[in-house]
């Protein structure tokens, strides 16, 4: 859990926008938390956020961790500073994620393999788990991959708000295993991918768990 004095950092969950603010927690309440008023991390000027705005919120505690969870403005509070009142929520819906150890999220998705210069033919491929180091790649019998050292994945990342995020991002290939019938699982690391590539997939992985907890599923 966060303490007063935290800073957090809030992603608006349904806009066309990359918006993002910072603020510092200031009053710990009942279902609630208060921060002063935030700053918007592109202009640095103070941002007046309606009531009923949602956000994924991001901090990280002592042990390196770093925890998501979603909120809402409850209102505006005036007192010793101005403070904005957000809605805290229960605890177990918290994902967390390891900064040396990024979650891996068994999920499928459509990728395009490109080679880093000429090695190969870029075809498609689905995706047995992503996480935002790196990736597991189902590869059909025969695929002539196995001599690449590095390539490049080319994914479409949907939001639970309907935006869609393209990434391309250079990856290393650690190794690759054959599985059932013949077929081949790709294990790639990320290299050096951007610090938008890393949030854009914390926050897909995050909005992915979310539901699954929502269902009753285990993640």
């Amino acid at each position: 859990m966060f303490r007063i004095g935290d800073i957090l950092m809030l992603e608006p969950k349904y806009t066309s926008q990359k918006e993002k603010f910072n603020c510092m927690v200031v009053e710990m309440g009942t279902g609630c938390f208060y921060t002063d008023f935030p700053i918007d991390e592109e202009t640095g000027k103070i941002a007046f956020l309606i009531d009923g705005t949602q956000f994924n919120v991001t901090f990280s505690n002592e042990e390196q961790a770093v925890y998501v969870f979603e909120s809402e403005v409850l209102g505006k509070v005036k007192g010793r500073i101005p403070m904005m009142q957000l809605l805290l929520s229960e605890p177990e819906t918290f994902v967390k994620f390891q900064r040396r150890q990024f979650v891996r999220l068994d999920v499928t998705l459509d990728t395009a393999i490109h080679p880093e210069h000429s090695e190969f033919t870029p075809f498609r491929a689905l995706t047995k788990d992503i996480s935002a180091g790196g990736a597991s790649i189902r590869l059909l019998k025969g695929t002539a991959i196995q001599s690449v050292s590095q390539l490049y994945l080319w994914m479409a990342l949907t939001m639970k708000s309907g935006e869609i995020h393209y990434l391309r991002v250079k990856s290393k290939v650690i190794r690759v295993t054959e599985k059932e019938h013949g077929n081949m699982l790709l294990h790639v690391q990320f290299l050096e991918p951007s610090k938008n590539d890393i949030q854009t997939l914390m926050r897909f992985i995050f909005e992915k768990q979310v539901d699954l907890k929502k269902k009753g599923l285990h993640v």
